[in-house]
């Protein structure tokens, strides 16, 4: 079953192989590897891929060939040999080349689709349309060429051409199935990329790290700001409450009578025959007094003319004094409060 899946799976392979090879995303890649591989030191460099040179074969071979294990081989076939021609095909035939042009083949050329083995290559850009460059070869005559260096145990890494004026074109003519395995140095690449993905998910991590530490700073700031509003209120609210306090008793205040008034008044209530041995004034309001006088009992009416005091009431009983003749007393009144435009 095993072996069923993989075997289905090989026109897929080989399809994408085929799109893959020679397209603008492979020259990026190999430009992008090449572009890391040159970051790398020289040491590491060396021990990871090693020397490998690319070697140019040129067909028909003229002598006996020898191959090292730090060569890539490159077959290079004659102008004469191959269909090179350039096409302008719309932008959108560049996401699948390979295809497009395998469709239409039998219009460029006057072959079949299945006699040929060709590559397609973006080679710039003309407007709207894409300049494509089609190179196109006879299998039955790419073949024995393949087989020859095969025979002289050859391992063919591609297959390129020269056009008119000797210039490589730049293409990989191998048949996919025919592809050499690949090393094991040189699967740097997969590494590479492999590394490139983990350091993609390790920078949106960090991101993300970096983000949620700037959510939590800012929640931490709008809670500090926040606790510091409530601080803020809560002591315009005691203000508000020290004023109110404040007001009230200035009100109070205002509302009694001065300690001078009050004993002016006091002094004109009681008469020349009656001193004041003690005097208590209370914040509520409440005037204690103790004393003697000539007509004790006259105080009260005495006390009714007192502008300042009110409530005159006997505190105990009179009693009288043996040493000066006169009667002993004692009154409680409570002071008047004053209206507000009083003088």
């Amino acid at each position: 079953m095993k072996h069923l899946s993989f075997k289905g799976l090989a026109p897929l392979q080989a399809r994408l192989h085929s799109q893959w090879r020679g397209s603008r995303a492979q020259q990026l890649w190999r430009a992008w590897l090449n572009e890391l591989q040159a970051l790398l030191p020289a040491s590491v460099r060396k021990r990871l891929l090693g020397q490998v040179h690319e070697r140019l074969i040129d067909w028909p071979l003229t002598d006996a060939l020898e191959a090292r294990h730090d060569e890539r081989l490159v077959l290079v076939v004659p102008a004469s040999m191959m269909l090179v021609q350039t096409l302008l095909l719309p932008t959108a035939a560049v996401r699948d080349l390979h295809n497009v042009i395998g469709f239409e083949l039998d219009k460029y050329t006057p072959y079949p689709r299945e006699q040929l083995q060709y590559c397609a290559r973006v080679i710039g850009k003309q407007g709207a349309l894409a300049e494509v460059l089609l190179v196109a070869v006879l299998r039955e005559r790419l073949q024995p060429a393949l087989d020859a260096c095969k025979a002289q145990g050859l391992t063919l890494h591609a297959v390129d051409g020269r056009d008119a004026h000797g210039r490589r074109l730049g293409v990989d003519l191998l048949p996919a199935g025919q592809q050499p395995p690949r090393p094991r140095r040189a699967r740097l690449s997969r590494y590479l990329a492999l590394v490139c993905c983990a350091l993609l998910v390790s920078c949106m991590v960090l991101w993300l790290n970096a983000r949620t530490a700037m959510v939590d700073a800012m929640r931490s700031s709008v809670d500090e700001q926040r606790t510091q509003v409530q601080a803020v209120q809560n002591l315009r609210r005691e203000l508000i409450n020290t004023q109110g306090a404040a007001r009230y008793l200035a009100q109070q205040k205002a509302a009694q009578p001065t300690l001078s008034s009050v004993l002016v008044d006091l002094t004109g209530c009681l008469g020349a025959d009656t001193w004041v041995e003690q005097l208590e004034i209370a914040d509520g309001g409440g005037v204690s007094l103790s004393g003697q006088s000539a007509r004790a009992s006259a105080l009260i009416t005495r006390m009714k003319d007192c502008k300042t005091l009110s409530d005159a009431q006997f505190q105990g009983i009179i009693q009288p004094d043996a040493q000066t003749g006169k009667e002993r007393f004692s009154l409680r009144a409570h002071v008047r409060k004053e209206t507000a435009d009083a003088p």
